[in-house]
């Protein structure tokens, strides 16, 4: 049985990384950490746990962490990890790590998007990028593995088929991303307060978002001409769930065809991804409705021959295929465990 410790297991990544945890037949959740809330009981924090777990919240401990685990998920916010992550490792542990401070690749980029000099630059070039999709064989063999943010999981899985066809003009990428509160984290600012947010659809970072650098790292390293896209997300009336809607526009007159063969070419037998494309019901193309709570990330297209123009659309919940549920996918591929382990699970209909 493998023995997980989450630190920072308070917070909404930390609660969908326990929920899918503690059903998992081949993992045991050893230890939580918390500042906020040591020697509470889990499911005080998190109630949809209670029932599932006994366990309470303990102090970051290095020792008893490498005495007890065998594999951490950190779930700190962004710049919370970059310094206990060495540690881990020299003790001899395997990480996932939740945030932001291991992705991207290039340095500078940290100082661009993030306001900070990174710590250890020596150890990006290590860190596989937790996107299975993409990266499968890096995370097998890696003790260090960053999982991607949500808003960058949904746009590079997007756009990852035709960028790698050479279907699109690679400067000429527009992504539009409709994201659910809970992407905001567990502790709200007056911007992600309920009364704020409820009823209202407000752009928000509508240049020079993070994400940016994420999904031009992954994309770059699918053609040898340089990709640059345009990123806005809009903060809108739900808590679970991100839809990208992104425009993009063929170098040469395409085909239904022609797409089907891009997608099918890069997505063909991969466990979680769903093509979607259908003629009659309400649910035509994708919708992060349906893939609340589990790990699929569903994605479709449509052709606007008036306009020139090919767009994607690409639906995932934020929470799980976004973060935690990518998380624990990225464990099972790390630990040899069939990928799919513990996130077999469909969403609600109706809900």
């Amino acid at each position: 049985m493998l023995r997980i410790g989450i630190i920072g297991g308070s917070g909404y990544v930390g609660s969908e990384l326990l929920r899918l945890l503690l059903l998992h037949p081949q993992a045991e959740v050893t230890m939580v950490t918390s500042r906020q809330s040591v020697g509470e009981y889990i499911f005080n924090v998190h109630p949809n746990l209670r029932g599932l777990t006994q366990l309470k919240f303990v102090p970051q401990d290095m020792a008893e962490l490498q005495k007890n685990c065998d594999l951490i998920f950190t779930a700190t916010p962004h710049g919370g990890s970059v310094n206990l992550v060495p540690k881990l490792l020299e003790a001899g542990l395997k990480v996932i790590d939740m945030s932001a401070d291991f992705r991207l690749k290039n340095p500078a980029d940290y100082e661009t998007y993030y306001g900070w000099k990174h710590a250890h630059p020596e150890m990006l070039k290590e860190a596989a990028y937790g996107l299975p999709e993409l990266h499968r064989e890096e995370i097998k063999n890696a003790r260090l593995i960053a999982c991607p943010g949500c808003m960058a999981t949904s746009a590079i899985l997007g756009l990852a088929p035709v960028v790698k066809a050479g279907l699109v003009d690679k400067d000429k990428i527009v992504v539009d991303l409709k994201v659910g509160s809970s992407g905001g984290g567990s502790k709200p600012s007056i911007s992600s307060h309920h009364p704020e947010r409820f009823s209202g659809v407000r752009p928000y970072k509508v240049v020079g978002h993070r994400h940016i650098a994420e999904v031009e790292q992954e994309l770059n390293a699918l053609t040898n001409e340089l990709v640059k896209i345009s990123f806005t997300p809009h903060a809108v009336n739900m808590v679970r769930g991100i839809l990208a809607t992104i425009y993009t526009f063929p170098k040469q007159p395409i085909t239904n065809k022609d797409i089907w063969k891009a997608l099918r070419a890069q997505y063909e037998g991969e466990p979680f991804i769903r093509l979607v494309k259908y003629q009659k019901g309400p649910y035509q193309l994708p919708d992060p409705k349906v893939t609340l709570g589990t790990n699929y990330c569903d994605v479709g297209f449509e052709i606007d021959e008036h306009a020139n123009r090919l767009l994607l659309f690409s639906a995932l919940d934020n929470m799980t295929k976004g973060a935690s549920g990518q998380g624990v996918q990225c464990m099972n591929i790390l630990m040899g465990i069939d990928e799919t382990t513990g996130l077999k699970s469909t969403g609600f209909h109706p809900m």
